[in-house]
């Protein structure tokens, strides 16, 4: 299948200090996506392609190369993202406390917080990409948690 990313990089120079969680999510979409996902930019003829994540000047930046040569760049506002970051940061700390307390009874009502606002974020991600980028959502999903790693602090 050539609609598909087959390497990713992040801009490590722009994220911060990584707790062994955020380090373990980002390997795991990095791994997933790299596995299965459904990518094509719109302005380019076929793939597969890599991508190059960054965050610039509160813009997101997809860095985009087609193993034809190609290149192309998609630059998003991230301002449409950062409350449902923050929210989903935020829910995701009360999940890794809660994994700790091994008598936690809230952990599920918890994970099912924490995926809700995944898929919000998953969501208004495709929304940006409409028109530039078509995903599915499975590959949405999967960035939205690298553009998170993206965004730590």
């Amino acid at each position: 299948m050539t609609n598909r990313i087959i390497a990713i990089t992040l801009d490590e120079g722009s994220i911060g200090h990584r707790s062994m969680e955020a380090e373990h999510e980002k390997t795991v979409a990095i791994t997933d996506l790299l596995h299965e996902n459904s990518f094509q930019p719109h302005c380019m003829k076929g793939g597969p392609y890599t991508l190059h994540l960054s965050v610039s000047e509160g813009r997101l930046i997809f860095d985009i190369a087609s193993d034809t040569g190609e290149k192309a760049k998609a630059v998003l506002p991230i301002a449409p993202l950062r409350g449902v970051i923050r929210d989903y940061f935020m829910i995701c700390e009360s999940y890794y406390a809660a994994l700790k307390d091994s008598k936690s009874h809230k952990l599920e009502a918890i994970d099912m917080g924490r995926r809700g606002i995944h898929n919000e974020g998953s969501e208004e991600l495709q929304t940006l990409l409409k028109g530039r980028i078509t995903v599915d959502f499975p590959t949405s999903r999967r960035l939205f948690t690298l553009i998170c790693v993206l965004h730590i602090r």
